[in-house]
């Protein structure tokens, strides 16, 4: 076997590798973008922990088969670029959706969330959720408003007695 053979199923293990590893992963079209504009998507990924990688579609079929997530093939088109994240599920597709917003030549074209496919509607809905940081503070503020509550209440009590004394 070539050089050149082995060196390309490496790379679609590899692919394959980041497609099953990833909690969330997103597919984009970037024809348009500037280079500049390019740089500025992958700091912002970058700093939200997401990888940024564009590949060959060829290569990326091959990875998508082994990994077992065909759905994504009719997206396999043109220019496209994957963003991965190991760790947070919400940040590619925010940061994505966030800049698609702002720069009209980026769109999203179908993603995978914890293994399942999800369409571009899907990604672009689970942009909107808070991150799971705003989760658990949502979450708190929910658990102490009862305990808030009865605190207020007791406070106002001793002080209605505080009143009637005086």
């Amino acid at each position: 076997m070539s050089k050149v053979i082995e060196a390309k199923q490496q790379q679609v293990e590899v692919i394959a590798g980041q497609f099953k590893e990833s909690v969330s992963t997103v597919l984009v079209d970037y024809r348009g973008l500037t280079v500049s504009e390019m740089t500025e998507l992958r700091k912002n990924l970058r700093e939200a922990g997401v990888e940024f990688k564009v590949y060959k579609n060829t290569m990326t079929r091959r990875a998508i088969e082994t990994a077992e997530l065909t759905e994504l093939n009719e997206f396999l088109t043109g220019p496209n670029a994957i963003a991965f994240s190991n760790e947070d599920v919400i940040a590619p597709a925010k940061v994505l959706n966030d800049f698609a917003k702002e720069h009209n030549a980026l769109e999203i074209k179908a993603g995978v969330i914890e293994g399942v496919f999800a369409p571009a509607e899907d990604v672009k809905a689970i942009a909107t959720l808070p991150s799971k940081d705003g989760l658990v503070s949502m979450l708190l503020s929910v658990l102490q408003a009862p305990v808030r509550n009865f605190a207020y209440a007791v406070k106002a009590i001793g002080e209605e007695k505080e009143n009637e004394e005086a």
